[in-house]
């Protein structure tokens, strides 16, 4: 019996679940277009275009010289594990929750998006590049080190040069999920399209949340292409 009534309340909380789904989907058609509105959220989606390639480049900025630091064929392993052990506490944070840190420590607005974007990407994009320098053949460094050259200079003239076309390729990939965390870290006071997500599930309107979330993945899918055509034509020339 008891599993008869549990069952007969799980038919009857998904057909009242699907009820209210259709009802929110009709509420969301035909999305608003009315004056101003689009324009508006166009700004705000050009805002968080603008968090995510700031949080991206800054991001491979920190991660690359922690990266060399961190690559067992460059640094000693008194060096390298500690800042992988770093760089993994740092990957450990979700965005949201780093967004929600910088928040109470520079307040709302694009500024707390961007530094929490640049946080999770050091972190993850410092445990790509490693790898990926740790993937060069040992042949090229050795002959770099033959030559005399010291730890930096191998890391600059045969790690670098030798792994670039994997560090472009994870640097779009950091860049495309960035773009989408962005319109995220907006639910939490970053700014961006997030907002007015938000805004649209708070107030009801629900129109407007549809032509928000329309405009969002027409830019996820532009810069999905955007990127593989940037993948192809370096590697291509490489």
């Amino acid at each position: 019996m008891l599993w008869i009534l549990l069952d007969a309340q799980i038919l009857e909380r998904g057909g009242r679940g699907a009820r209210n789904l259709v009802i929110f989907v009709s509420d969301m058609i035909p999305p608003a277009y009315e004056d101003g509105i689009v324009w508006t959220l166009l700004g705000s989606l050009w805002l968080t275009v603008q968090m995510a390639w700031a949080g991206t480049i800054l991001g491979a900025l920190f991660a690359l010289p922690l990266a060399i630091l961190a690559a067992a064929n460059l640094a000693p392993w008194w060096l390298a594990y500690p800042v992988r052990s770093f760089l993994a506490a740092v990957r450990t944070i979700p965005s949201l929750l780093w967004a929600v840190f910088m928040v109470v420590i520079v307040g709302l607005g694009p500024l707390a998006g961007i530094l929490a974007l640049t946080a999770y990407t050091t972190g993850y994009l410092g445990k790509l590049f490693y790898e990926a320098i740790e993937a060069v053949d040992p042949e090229t460094l050795d002959a770099a080190r033959a030559t005399g050259a010291r730890r930096l200079q191998v890391a600059r003239h045969a790690a670098l040069p030798e792994a670039g076309n994997a560090l472009l390729s994870q640097s779009l990939y950091a860049f495309e999920y960035n773009v989408r965390a962005s319109s995220v870290l907006g639910l939490v006071g970053a700014g961006g399209i997030g907002f007015y997500l938000l805004r649209g599930i708070e107030l009801g309107h629900y129109r407007v949340l549809s032509t928000a979330l329309l405009m969002l993945f027409l830019l996820v899918i532009a810069v999905d292409t955007a990127s593989r055509l940037v993948r192809k034509r370096f590697i291509a020339q490489r």
